[in-house]
């Protein structure tokens, strides 16, 4: 057995060569993938790279989608729960539309303005007209009862008188329109001459409102109201105009004959709304024009018109120096008829100060003229001053109305310039006028 060839040592068995051909089949396996491609990722050193943790990319998207679904989640709970309210509250809204129907036909009728005089209890109240007696009538229950209070006005039903709507805007229309909203044009410099009345006006009506503080470091309360008196067109009315003009305060103008009404209290009302408009815009002016509508003296009234008249006055007089303090409110009156006042209205108190009007002396004449043939074109011909020595009674509306016939002449006549005949005539004409005569032989 020792005996044998030396090749023989280099025979192979059948097992060995099986394997052989295992160890070739390994060693032309295809490598595996690399694990990243791309460009080579430096590795970190130090210890920030032992305390790395390594990124696990599928959290952040799961952690996104999990909130999205969340979303939907609540969204579609939100869209189930306002489903089951809509179903719930859908007869209830029918029935409210079917109520709000009854109501709009109710209300489709004529409705009484009225008061609340009293609120007895949450379905009962007190009422009255202007053209009746108080009722004691139902408040129906689509009235917000929060907000009717004593002295509201509210829709009364033409027929069961019960309260079935309230008015928002409380304030009488015949106040609203009393606000001045549009300042004038009419300044001071249109005012010819009348230094003296306008100095008495500024102290006594604007500087109060603008200055307060230099009446109380002189020790003095300012005057409440002023009334300005005189003959026919010498600016009085000009004069409040220009006020308005000048001042930021309020300005409310009523006439005299406004506050007589025809149902009896409505006056009085009137007055007092009014001046509670007037102190909540304060501060504010209150002109009233033509006084002596309403304020003249009181005498035994045969009538109710003539008692009413009183009545408003009496309110008048309450609302100017009353119980309660108006503030910032100040009263400008006018009249031509001064004498006809109740004493009671100008007494110190109501009306601090009276300025009077006089007709213009020569030197507040010349400067009316200037004023109102500023914007004229004159003829070299004009002499105003043998107008303005003249030796009748012009007032500044006369002055005012001789310049427009004159310019208006001067239409008549195709011209374009105003010459002296012009002023002549229209002088002549405005006398006549004023002293209601006839030119001699002008219906001969």
């Amino acid at each position: 057995m020792g005996q044998g060839t030396p090749g023989g040592l280099n025979r192979q068995l059948p097992g060995d060569r099986k394997n052989d051909g295992d160890k070739k089949e390994k060693k032309f396996e295809p490598a595996a993938p690399p694990a990243r491609v791309g460009r080579k990722q430096r590795k970190q050193k130090g210890p920030e790279a032992a305390a790395r943790v390594p990124t696990v990319t599928p959290l952040s998207k799961c952690k996104l989608r999990l909130l999205k679904l969340e979303r939907i989640k609540d969204y579609l709970l939100m869209e189930e729960e306002f489903v089951a309210n809509q179903e719930r509250l859908k007869p209830q809204e029918e029935k409210t539309e079917e109520d709000r129907s009854k109501v709009d036909d109710l209300r489709g009728s004529p409705m009484s303005v009225g008061n609340l005089e009293e609120l007895i209890d949450e379905n009962h109240a007190i009422v009255s007209s202007s053209v009746g007696p108080e009722y004691y009538v139902g408040i129906l229950s689509f009235v917000d009862k929060d907000q009717l209070e004593p002295g509201c006005a509210i829709l009364m039903h033409n027929k069961v008188l019960s309260v079935v709507g309230l008015l928002q805007d409380d304030v009488d229309p015949m106040v609203s329109v009393m606000k001045v909203e549009k300042a004038p044009l009419e300044s001071y410099a249109d005012i010819g001459g009348l230094d003296a009345q306008i100095q008495e006006i500024k102290e006594a009506v604007e500087l109060p409102l603008t200055h307060p503080e230099l009446y109380e470091d002189i020790g003095i309360k300012p005057p409440k109201g002023v009334i300005l008196y005189g003959e026919p067109g010498t600016g009085k009315t000009l004069l409040a105009k220009a006020v308005a003009n000048s001042t930021s305060a309020t300005f409310l103008r009523v006439v005299g004959s406004e506050l007589i009404q025809k149902y009896l209290g409505d006056g009085p009302k009137l007055v007092r709304e009014l001046f509670r408009v007037a102190d909540d815009l304060s501060p504010s002016i209150v002109f009233i024009d033509e006084i002596d509508a309403v304020g003249t003296k009181r005498y035994d009234a045969h009538s109710g018109g003539e008692r009413e008249i009183q009545r408003t006055m009496l309110e008048l007089l309450n609302q100017l120096d009353g119980f309660d303090s108006r503030g910032d409110v100040k009263v400008i009156l006018a009249t031509n008829k001064i004498e006809s006042l109740d004493p009671a209205l100008l007494r110190p108190g109501r009306i601090d100060r009276k300025i009077e009007f006089p007709l213009p002396d020569i030197k507040t004449r010349r400067r009316i003229f200037q004023i109102h043939t500023s914007r004229m074109t004159l003829a070299d011909d004009v002499k105003l001053e043998e107008f303005v020595m003249t030796k009748d009674d012009f007032s500044g509306a006369d002055i005012k109305a001789i310049c427009t016939e004159a310019g208006l002449l001067a239409l008549r006549e195709r011209r374009m310039k105003v010459i002296h005949a012009d002023f002549k005539k229209a002088k002549d004409k405005v006398m006549f006028k004023k002293k209601e005569g006839v030119p001699e032989g002008l219906y001969m």
